[in-house]
């Protein structure tokens, strides 16, 4: 009689363990009905204008000149700086331009920032690379950062796959070479090319971002997402990250094609400043003759 009880106590058990189960897998499948569709799909791609395509497809760049005022060693260093925004065809896999038409190619709009002034006897030479998709629904594919000054140069490079991969070489013992993978966040090196595509889109409130790779070589901060507050209002972009007493502001054009007045970086109360002096609409890769230095003197670089 004992073992019959105890195979009827195990039948029970059995059957309600069962039922249990059906019932976590009815509510499961309730729970992912509830789920909006955009919390598990990627956001709505952006999509261009006319007067969008007009603009950034006429086989031209834009070049803007800026006067700069850098904030080095605690000494303000008059110099200059050039955002160079054109549109490309990317290949997403080995992440470089394309060479040839391909049906995998995506559109991005790259943005190459350069800086040059002097501290002391040495210069200064700075550019950093961003590939952002047109589409505007994922982070960049790729961004770059060279520092070169007479001390040595430094270079980092992150590319956009399963996890940011980071590749990053300096002559400092301390940061020497390394490479690793990290989990994907917000860049700002992306906010730039971002405001120039959709300035709506650009992230507001409290968010976890990666500073840009110019801040983290020139300071020599760990690469990884830090807490910051940003904003948007009156055309002003702002960027305040909470533990790097650090700040950045944009100032852009409301009219299309929203183009960079200026920016301020505030650390630790030394302010970097830059204003716009000039743009043209250029095929620069084809002005490489003598005669073509011309062109520095429209923008102001001469």
């Amino acid at each position: 009689m004992k073992k019959i009880a105890l195979l009827i106590s195990i039948l029970c058990l059995f059957i309600i363990v069962l039922s249990c189960k059906k019932e976590e897998t009815k509510a499961l499948a309730a729970l992912e009905t509830t789920i909006p569709t955009e919390a598990i799909t990627k956001p709505e791609a952006f999509k261009p204008s006319k007067e969008f395509n007009d603009y950034w497809y006429a086989g031209e760049a834009e070049i803007s000149s800026y006067k700069l005022e850098q904030s080095r060693y605690g000494e303000i260093r008059n110099g200059s700086a050039v955002l160079v925004f054109v549109t490309e065809p990317f290949l997403p896999k080995k992440q470089v331009k394309a060479d040839y038409s391909n049906p995998s190619n995506i559109n991005v709009l790259k943005l190459n920032r350069t800086k040059n002034f002097v501290t002391g006897i040495y210069p200064y030479s700075i550019m950093q690379s961003t590939f952002f998709p047109i589409e505007n629904n994922q982070h960049a594919i790729k961004v770059s950062s060279s520092v070169q000054e007479w001390c040595g140069h430094a270079f980092t490079q992150l590319n956009n796959r399963e996890q940011f991969e980071i590749d990053a070489h300096s002559y400092f013992e301390s940061e020497a070479d390394t490479n690793f993978k990290l989990d994907k966040a917000l860049l700002e090196n992306e906010i730039w090319t971002q405001l120039r595509i959709d300035p709506k889109s650009l992230p507001v409130g409290d968010i976890a971002i990666i500073p840009s790779l110019e801040y983290i070589q020139l300071n020599h901060k760990p690469i990884k997402p830090y807490k910051a507050f940003s904003e948007l209002k009156n055309y002003t972009y702002t960027i305040n990250y909470t533990n790097l007493n650090r700040k950045l502001t944009i100032n852009f054009n409301p009219e299309f094609p929203h183009d960079i007045l200026s920016w301020e970086e505030s650390i630790n109360g030394n302010s970097t400043k830059a204003s716009k002096l000039k743009t043209i609409k250029s095929a620069y890769w084809s002005k490489k003759n003598i005669r073509d230095q011309v062109l520095r003197k429209t923008l102001l670089l001469e």
